[in-house]
């Protein structure tokens, strides 16, 4: 791992180590807030690896910023070779930023511009074309920073959309196969279908062999002449069909919900007395946020047909299904592009979703100005994969 260092009369930044850090990082990580900036009410507990959001991805680093043998700031970058909607060159190395941290006692003190500058530097020095991040589109002191003062680009608007385990019985219907993928099955299909798909990851393979992935399913129409154990076998794809692989973040870390807003105690006092008064209505329950919870991840969400969309939604309630076997998965989620034809069919709850998150880009490369004035200025295609070790 690279380690950079600069340093001024107070301020020092420079690789993470956890040998000595990992205490004083867990003491920012509980003075940090996360979550939508009009009510910030979301933390994230690590369990003890402050490096797990990254450590999943083929290159990665972290830099805090020390001061007085305190930690008052970090950033995390990961490292990726992505298809890019720009020709002729579809493929690019990316660098993207997140985990950006800055103590509140010492924030406007240029802290957060330092270890933007420093991430970049180690993003130059491995000859990565692009940089990104991801905030919320409403997130004011974010955009200012990395827009108007950094030179990032606005470049894509996804939708990240959240729902809590639904428990109600899930049944299949009786004219849809659902069939779980082989590894190498779902490889074929990912670079047979998505691999154009904007910021499509180059070692998908690693992705789905990952011990976090817990698995690829498709779903299609059964007509009785393809059976499930020949779903894609020699290019044999039905008219509609769809998939989805699902992602277990729990894993790595877990969230906890602190001072929620006032909707939040309405909205789950009232979803409890009706379904005492009215149990044959069977409203969604709102779970329990306050202690730590995990929660599933949907990546490479895909179909073609005209059912395609049906599929997906089906699919989504096989999900909840799974997922009520696990001890502590509260919520299901995914990020889709904003003009994806399958967002209207996935469940979510508006309370908790976010229908335009904000992804912004810059070139670091002399020659990538133009390349990123042609890669901003195209519309988006609509698909977009969101890696789930980025999450």
């Amino acid at each position: 791992m690279c380690i950079v260092m600069a340093f001024d009369e107070k301020i020092q930044i420079r690789s993470y180590n956890g040998q000595i850090d990992r205490v004083r990082m867990e003491d920012l990580e509980r003075r940090c807030e996360v979550g939508p900036a009009e009510h910030v009410f979301l933390f994230t507990d690590t369990m003890g690896d402050p490096i797990c959001r990254i450590r999943n991805s083929p290159m990665y680093n972290m830099l805090v910023a020390e001061l007085n043998n305190e930690i008052v700031g970090v950033i995390q970058g990961s490292i990726k070779v992505v298809t890019v909607q720009n020709p002729p060159k579809d493929l690019a190395k990316v660098g993207y930023i997140l985990g950006l941290r800055v103590s509140p006692q010492h924030r406007r003190k240029g802290i957060g511009s330092r270890l933007v500058h420093h991430i970049e530097k180690w993003f130059i020095s491995n000859e990565v074309d692009y940089a990104y991040m991801a905030t919320e589109i409403d997130n004011a002191a974010s955009v200012k920073l990395f827009v108007n003062k950094l030179g990032y680009v606005k470049f894509r608007t996804p939708a990240i959309l959240v729902h809590p385990i639904d428990h109600g019985p899930f049944s299949s219907p009786s004219n849809v196969e659902i069939v779980k993928l082989k590894v190498d099955q779902a490889e074929l299909l990912y670079r047979n279908f998505m691999s154009s798909a904007e910021f499509f990851p180059h070692d998908i393979d690693k992705i789905l062999k990952n011990k976090l992935s817990l698995g690829t399913w498709a779903a299609y129409l059964h007509d009785g002449d393809l059976s499930s154990d020949q779903f894609g076998q020699d290019g044999r794809i039905p008219n509609s069909w769809a998939m989805i692989s699902v992602w277990n973040s729990g894993g790595l870390f877990k969230l906890r919900i602190e001072n929620p807003p006032l909707s939040c105690f309405l909205h789950a006092k009232s979803t409890r007395v009706l379904n005492r008064v009215l149990p044959f209505i069977k409203v969604p329950l709102m779970p329990d946020f306050f202690d730590p919870f995990g929660f599933y991840f949907i990546y490479g969400l895909y179909g073609e047909g005209p059912s395609s969309g049906k599929l997906v939604r089906t699919l989504c309630k096989f999900v909840h299904s799974m997922a009520r076997e696990s001890r502590d998965c509260k919520i299901i989620v995914t990020e889709v592009g904003g003009g994806d034809k399958l967002k209207s069919y996935i469940p979510r709850w508006k309370l908790l979703s976010c229908p335009k998150d904000l992804w912004c880009i810059k070139a670091l490369k002399s020659e990538g100005t133009n390349s990123l004035h042609e890669l901003t200025k195209n519309l988006p295609t609509g698909v977009l994969f969101v890696d789930p070790r980025e999450v």
